[in-house]
């Protein structure tokens, strides 16, 4: 009698493995100011390393006193997936072995890389390849030209931040990975209703948006609209009033078809910036 056909495992999509599979904490890490969790997550013969961010762990700020950090952190992958850019890693809102939390792919990075986004110089102006962000202070009154690289993927990264009204855009957020890709984590302090764009993505501010980014903002508007799937979807993570404030931010880049400036009523760089 022939061997019975070996039929192959069906192949588990990101987001099916971090919502359906179990999770085991494997430690906490804890240079975060919340807790976030190291796991891993198996499901259907998938295994993979994420990180739990239970909403038990999270604390309270007097700024965004509506809803919680892991649904700000789920929707700010929303938007990014929708952008078509893919710019935050897999996410999902789960219960966890401490309750409602967020579920995140976690990302090998490419140290190489990372020393290419971001860099301290002497000089007054960037070099060729880099924009500037403005000075900071290095120790005894000397300061060094803070600059970022004059990079794709970091323009397009700098776009979901306008949207998503990102405060808390650092350097240590930023994750370069295998094969190029780029991905941007730590969205928690996100979607207030008020400017509280805090970033080191300053590089291109006042600058015009690229024909691909303002191609992103009006697909992006046209998604927002009631009824679509991604507003309803942001209504189950924000309130309405952050959506609507999200809608308003995507009117106002293709409107200005700019790159916004910092808004002078907040601190424009994030603290500490890495």
């Amino acid at each position: 009698m022939p061997a019975p056909e070996r039929i192959p495992p069906r192949s588990v999509s990101p987001g099916d493995l971090l919502a359906k599979g179990e999770l085991t904490v494997r430690g906490r890490i804890r240079e975060a100011s919340n807790a976030v969790l190291y796991c891993s997550v198996a499901y259907e013969g998938t295994e993979a390393h994420c990180v739990y961010k239970p909403v038990a762990g999270e604390r309270p700020l007097w700024d965004f006193p509506d809803g919680n950090l892991a649904r700000r952190e789920v929707a700010a992958y929303e938007i990014s997936e929708a952008t078509g850019w893919g710019l935050v890693p897999p996410t999902v809102l789960r219960e966890g072995p401490y309750g409602e939390g967020m579920c995140q792919l976690w990302i090998e990075t490419d140290a190489d890389d990372a020393a290419a986004l971001l860099a301290l110089v002497e000089d007054e102006e960037p070099g060729e390849g880099w924009k500037a962000v403005g000075f900071a202070e290095v120790g005894e009154g000397q300061t060094a030209l803070l600059v970022h690289a004059d990079d794709e993927r970091l323009r397009r990264l700098a776009v979901l931040d306008a949207v998503i009204n990102n405060g808390d855009r650092k350097g240590g957020h930023l994750l370069p990975a295998a094969g190029g890709r780029l991905y941007g984590i730590d969205h928690g302090v996100t979607f207030n209703v008020d400017d509280k764009l805090r970033t080191l993505l300053w590089g291109w501010a006042g600058e015009p948006l690229t024909e691909e980014a303002l191609a992103v903002l009006a697909r992006l508007e046209d998604g927002l609209a009631d009824g679509e799937p991604l507003a309803a979807r942001l209504a189950e993570l924000i309130t309405a009033a952050e959506t609507e404030a999200v809608r308003s931010r995507v009117r106002e880049l293709r409107h200005t078809g700019l790159h916004p400036q910092p808004s002078g009523q907040w601190p424009a760089i994030p603290w500490p910036p890495v």
